[in-house]
Protein backbone atom coordinates (compact mmCIF):
# COMPACT_ATOMS: atom_id res chain seq x y z
CA UNK A 1 0.00 0.00 0.00
CA UNK A 2 1.20 3.60 -0.78
CA UNK A 3 2.63 5.43 2.53
CA UNK A 4 2.41 8.89 1.07
CA UNK A 5 -1.04 9.63 2.96
CA UNK A 6 -2.18 12.55 0.36
CA UNK A 7 -1.68 10.23 -2.33
CA UNK A 8 -4.52 8.35 -0.53
CA UNK A 9 -6.45 11.02 -0.09
CA UNK A 10 -6.92 11.52 -3.76
CA UNK A 11 -7.85 7.80 -3.90
CA UNK A 12 -10.00 8.07 -1.17
CA UNK A 13 -11.89 11.16 -2.45
CA UNK A 14 -13.82 9.08 -5.42
CA UNK A 15 -13.85 5.41 -3.49
CA UNK A 16 -16.15 6.66 -0.68
CA UNK A 17 -18.35 7.10 -3.15
CA UNK A 18 -18.18 4.84 -6.31
CA UNK A 19 -20.40 2.90 -7.79
CA UNK A 20 -18.45 0.34 -9.27
CA UNK A 21 -20.16 -2.31 -6.95
CA UNK A 22 -23.16 -3.42 -5.63
CA UNK A 23 -25.45 -0.47 -5.95
CA UNK A 24 -28.64 -0.44 -3.12
CA UNK A 25 -31.77 -0.32 -4.26
CA UNK A 26 -33.28 2.96 -5.98
CA UNK A 27 -29.60 4.01 -7.31
CA UNK A 28 -29.42 5.36 -10.85
CA UNK A 29 -28.43 2.83 -13.70
CA UNK A 30 -24.56 3.26 -15.24
CA UNK A 31 -23.86 5.73 -17.47
CA UNK A 32 -26.64 8.18 -16.94
CA UNK A 33 -24.02 10.96 -16.94
CA UNK A 34 -21.52 9.68 -18.74
CA UNK A 35 -19.97 13.63 -19.61
CA UNK A 36 -19.28 15.01 -16.72
CA UNK A 37 -15.66 15.18 -17.17
CA UNK A 38 -12.98 15.21 -20.27
CA UNK A 39 -9.76 15.86 -21.36
CA UNK A 40 -8.38 19.21 -20.48
CA UNK A 41 -10.16 18.31 -16.24
CA UNK A 42 -7.62 19.98 -13.72
CA UNK A 43 -7.95 20.19 -10.21
CA UNK A 44 -5.76 21.50 -7.59
CA UNK A 45 -5.94 20.46 -3.86
CA UNK A 46 -4.19 21.30 -0.80
CA UNK A 47 -3.50 18.34 1.56
CA UNK A 48 -3.42 19.27 5.36
CA UNK A 49 -2.49 16.97 8.05
CA UNK A 50 -2.84 17.26 11.70
CA UNK A 51 -3.71 21.10 10.64
CA UNK A 52 -0.51 22.05 8.87
CA UNK A 53 -0.20 22.27 5.19
CA UNK A 54 1.33 18.94 3.39
CA UNK A 55 1.50 19.08 0.30
CA UNK A 56 -0.20 19.94 -3.01
CA UNK A 57 -1.92 17.64 -5.40
CA UNK A 58 -3.68 17.82 -9.18
CA UNK A 59 -5.93 15.27 -10.81
CA UNK A 60 -5.52 15.71 -14.32
CA UNK A 61 -7.73 14.02 -17.56
CA UNK A 62 -5.24 13.49 -20.58
CA UNK A 63 -6.01 13.03 -23.88
CA UNK A 64 -7.58 9.45 -25.27
CA UNK A 65 -3.91 7.31 -25.69
CA UNK A 66 -3.99 2.81 -26.59
CA UNK A 67 -3.48 1.07 -23.20
CA UNK A 68 -3.24 -2.67 -23.88
CA UNK A 69 -5.41 -2.42 -26.66
CA UNK A 70 -8.07 -0.13 -25.70
CA UNK A 71 -8.93 3.66 -26.03
CA UNK A 72 -8.54 5.27 -22.79
CA UNK A 73 -8.49 8.41 -20.50
CA UNK A 74 -5.20 8.53 -18.63
CA UNK A 75 -6.39 10.19 -14.90
CA UNK A 76 -2.98 11.22 -13.98
CA UNK A 77 -2.75 12.26 -10.06
CA UNK A 78 0.28 14.44 -8.65
CA UNK A 79 1.27 14.68 -5.24
CA UNK A 80 4.34 16.79 -3.93
CA UNK A 81 5.22 17.63 -0.28
CA UNK A 82 5.52 21.13 0.96
CA UNK A 83 9.01 22.24 1.10
CA UNK A 84 8.78 22.33 4.85
CA UNK A 85 9.05 18.59 4.74
CA UNK A 86 12.79 18.39 3.12
CA UNK A 87 13.71 16.22 5.28
CA UNK A 88 11.68 13.45 3.60
CA UNK A 89 10.13 14.79 0.25
CA UNK A 90 7.40 13.14 -2.17
CA UNK A 91 6.63 13.67 -5.42
CA UNK A 92 4.46 10.90 -6.37
CA UNK A 93 2.50 9.79 -10.04
CA UNK A 94 -0.66 7.90 -9.94
CA UNK A 95 -1.72 7.56 -13.58
CA UNK A 96 -5.72 5.16 -13.91
CA UNK A 97 -6.51 4.38 -17.28
CA UNK A 98 -10.21 4.97 -17.41
CA UNK A 99 -12.10 3.22 -20.05
CA UNK A 100 -15.07 5.65 -21.64
CA UNK A 101 -16.76 2.48 -23.54
CA UNK A 102 -17.19 1.22 -20.14
CA UNK A 103 -17.23 3.67 -17.41
CA UNK A 104 -14.00 2.24 -15.41
CA UNK A 105 -10.41 1.46 -15.23
CA UNK A 106 -8.58 -0.91 -16.75
CA UNK A 107 -6.14 -1.12 -14.54
CA UNK A 108 -3.10 1.49 -13.15
CA UNK A 109 0.61 3.14 -12.76
CA UNK A 110 2.09 4.11 -9.84
CA UNK A 111 5.23 5.61 -9.74
CA UNK A 112 6.72 6.30 -6.34
CA UNK A 113 9.36 8.95 -5.10
CA UNK A 114 9.36 8.73 -1.26
CA UNK A 115 12.32 10.35 1.00
CA UNK A 116 15.08 9.56 -1.89
CA UNK A 117 13.66 6.25 -2.63
CA UNK A 118 11.62 4.82 -6.32
CA UNK A 119 9.47 2.14 -6.62
CA UNK A 120 6.56 1.58 -9.03
CA UNK A 121 3.71 -0.86 -8.95
CA UNK A 122 1.60 -1.71 -12.20
CA UNK A 123 -1.92 -2.91 -11.75
CA UNK A 124 -3.61 -4.56 -15.19
CA UNK A 125 -7.17 -5.53 -14.63
CA UNK A 126 -9.52 -8.43 -16.13
CA UNK A 127 -12.64 -7.60 -15.36
CA UNK A 128 -14.22 -10.03 -17.65
CA UNK A 129 -12.35 -12.82 -15.67
CA UNK A 130 -11.84 -11.60 -12.05
CA UNK A 131 -8.70 -10.96 -11.77
CA UNK A 132 -6.02 -8.34 -11.35
CA UNK A 133 -2.33 -9.04 -12.60
CA UNK A 134 0.05 -6.80 -10.18
CA UNK A 135 3.66 -5.54 -10.80
CA UNK A 136 5.97 -4.39 -8.43
CA UNK A 137 9.42 -3.08 -8.43
CA UNK A 138 11.79 -1.41 -6.31
CA UNK A 139 14.52 0.71 -7.47
CA UNK A 140 17.51 -1.57 -8.11
CA UNK A 141 15.65 -4.36 -7.81
CA UNK A 142 13.87 -7.02 -10.02
CA UNK A 143 10.40 -6.57 -10.39
CA UNK A 144 7.73 -9.18 -8.67
CA UNK A 145 4.62 -10.02 -10.56
CA UNK A 146 1.45 -11.80 -8.90
CA UNK A 147 -1.98 -12.47 -9.88
CA UNK A 148 -4.54 -11.57 -7.37
CA UNK A 149 -8.46 -12.37 -7.85
CA UNK A 150 -10.74 -9.46 -7.38
CA UNK A 151 -14.57 -9.23 -7.96
CA UNK A 152 -15.75 -8.16 -11.71
CA UNK A 153 -16.01 -4.39 -11.99
CA UNK A 154 -13.41 -3.56 -8.77
CA UNK A 155 -12.13 0.03 -8.76
CA UNK A 156 -9.21 0.93 -7.94
CA UNK A 157 -8.58 3.53 -5.83
CA UNK A 158 -8.32 6.87 -7.90
CA UNK A 159 -10.77 5.36 -10.68
CA UNK A 160 -13.41 5.31 -8.02
CA UNK A 161 -14.02 8.84 -8.32
CA UNK A 162 -14.67 8.75 -12.01
CA UNK A 163 -16.84 5.89 -11.59
CA UNK A 164 -18.92 8.08 -9.07
CA UNK A 165 -18.44 11.42 -11.48
CA UNK A 166 -20.49 9.65 -14.31
CA UNK A 167 -23.34 8.67 -12.38
CA UNK A 168 -26.43 10.41 -11.08
CA UNK A 169 -26.56 11.04 -7.29
CA UNK A 170 -29.00 11.23 -4.72
CA UNK A 171 -29.85 11.54 -1.38
CA UNK A 172 -30.56 8.97 0.74
CA UNK A 173 -27.94 6.54 -1.80
CA UNK A 174 -26.42 3.65 -0.44
CA UNK A 175 -23.79 1.62 -2.13
CA UNK A 176 -21.50 -1.51 -1.80
CA UNK A 177 -18.24 -0.74 -3.91
CA UNK A 178 -15.13 -3.52 -4.70
CA UNK A 179 -11.92 -1.84 -3.85
CA UNK A 180 -8.99 -3.41 -4.55
CA UNK A 181 -5.42 -1.40 -3.48
CA UNK A 182 -2.55 -3.74 -5.53
CA UNK A 183 -2.39 -6.20 -1.99
CA UNK A 184 -6.01 -5.91 -0.66
CA UNK A 185 -9.63 -6.42 -1.44
CA UNK A 186 -12.32 -4.86 0.37
CA UNK A 187 -15.72 -3.72 0.10
CA UNK A 188 -16.44 -0.26 0.71
CA UNK A 189 -19.63 1.17 2.04
CA UNK A 190 -21.14 4.55 1.19
CA UNK A 191 -24.13 6.65 1.98
CA UNK A 192 -25.10 10.11 0.23
CA UNK A 193 -26.29 11.98 3.40
CA UNK A 194 -28.19 14.85 2.39
CA UNK A 195 -27.22 18.49 0.41
CA UNK A 196 -25.28 21.42 2.33
CA UNK A 197 -23.73 24.44 1.76
CA UNK A 198 -20.41 24.57 2.14
CA UNK A 199 -17.23 27.32 2.46
CA UNK A 200 -14.47 26.41 0.38
CA UNK A 201 -11.28 28.43 -0.56
CA UNK A 202 -13.02 28.78 -3.92
CA UNK A 203 -16.06 30.11 -2.35
CA UNK A 204 -19.48 28.44 -1.06
CA UNK A 205 -20.30 25.83 -3.59
CA UNK A 206 -23.91 23.36 -2.88
CA UNK A 207 -22.60 20.05 -2.00
CA UNK A 208 -23.59 16.16 -1.47
CA UNK A 209 -22.01 15.39 1.72
CA UNK A 210 -21.17 11.50 1.73
CA UNK A 211 -20.09 9.03 4.60
CA UNK A 212 -18.09 5.99 3.97
CA UNK A 213 -16.75 3.07 5.82
CA UNK A 214 -13.29 1.63 4.57
CA UNK A 215 -11.34 -1.58 5.73
CA UNK A 216 -7.82 -0.08 5.20
CA UNK A 217 -5.24 -1.41 7.54
CA UNK A 218 -1.85 -0.48 10.06
CA UNK A 219 -1.82 3.41 9.84
CA UNK A 220 -4.39 4.20 7.06
CA UNK A 221 -6.89 2.26 8.95
CA UNK A 222 -9.90 4.59 9.69
CA UNK A 223 -10.57 5.62 13.33
CA UNK A 224 -13.76 6.92 12.24
CA UNK A 225 -16.21 7.39 9.14
CA UNK A 226 -14.74 9.38 6.34
CA UNK A 227 -16.65 12.18 4.98
CA UNK A 228 -16.25 13.52 0.99
CA UNK A 229 -18.09 16.37 -0.15
CA UNK A 230 -18.61 16.63 -3.98
CA UNK A 231 -20.64 19.48 -5.61
CA UNK A 232 -24.44 18.66 -6.48
CA UNK A 233 -24.23 20.27 -10.37
CA UNK A 234 -23.44 17.08 -13.26
CA UNK A 235 -19.92 17.63 -12.83
CA UNK A 236 -19.60 16.20 -9.01
CA UNK A 237 -16.49 17.40 -8.77
CA UNK A 238 -14.97 16.54 -4.93
CA UNK A 239 -13.98 20.05 -3.13
CA UNK A 240 -13.25 18.74 0.28
CA UNK A 241 -12.35 15.25 1.79
CA UNK A 242 -12.40 14.59 5.78
CA UNK A 243 -10.19 11.30 7.52
CA UNK A 244 -9.14 10.42 10.54
CA UNK A 245 -6.10 7.82 10.67
CA UNK A 246 -4.72 6.16 13.02
CA UNK A 247 -1.44 8.55 11.42
CA UNK A 248 -3.86 11.78 12.46
CA UNK A 249 -6.36 13.79 10.99
CA UNK A 250 -6.21 14.21 7.02
CA UNK A 251 -8.05 16.98 5.10
CA UNK A 252 -7.89 17.69 1.21
CA UNK A 253 -9.75 21.00 0.26
CA UNK A 254 -10.32 22.21 -3.84
CA UNK A 255 -8.46 25.07 -4.18
CA UNK A 256 -8.27 25.11 -8.00
CA UNK A 257 -10.33 23.97 -10.92
CA UNK A 258 -10.37 24.09 -14.98
CA UNK A 259 -13.22 22.44 -16.62
CA UNK A 260 -12.42 20.31 -18.93
CA UNK A 261 -13.59 18.93 -22.50
CA UNK A 262 -17.05 17.16 -23.28
CA UNK A 263 -16.55 13.59 -24.68
CA UNK A 264 -17.96 12.96 -27.55
CA UNK A 265 -20.98 9.84 -27.00
CA UNK A 266 -19.65 6.24 -28.12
Amino acid sequence: MNRNPWVWMLGLTGAVVALAGDPQPGSPAPGEAANAFGPGEQATYRVQYLGLTAGVATVTVGTEINQWGKGVLPIVSVATSDAKLAFYPIRDKFVTYWDPATARSIGSDLFADEGGKRRRQRIKLDHQSGSATVTKQKEGQEPQESTHEVQPGTADVAAATFLMRSQKLAEGLEFNVPVFTGAKSFVMHAKVEGRMTLQTPLGDREVYKIRTQTDFSGKFQSKKDMFAYLTTDPAHVPVRIEAEFLLGNIVAELTGYHEGRTLAAR
